[in-house]
């Protein structure tokens, strides 16, 4: 199984990403840099996760 990422697929990756650290940033409130840095791994590794199963159910 081969999964082809490509420029359409990183906007949407950092769209994602970015709706989803906004979210969580609005949620927790996180006021310390160790919780912010946290926050964006987390919404980096959801975005990544959905458009690499949005590539495994598209093929």
């Amino acid at each position: 199984m081969r999964i082809h990422l490509q420029s359409a697929d990183v906007v949407a990756i950092i769209a994602i990403a970015l709706f989803a650290a906004l979210m969580l940033a609005v949620r927790f409130r996180t006021t310390s840099w160790r919780g912010i840095v946290l926050q964006a791994l987390l919404a980096n590794a959801g975005a990544i996760a959905a458009m690499v199963a949005f590539e495994v159910m598209a093929t």
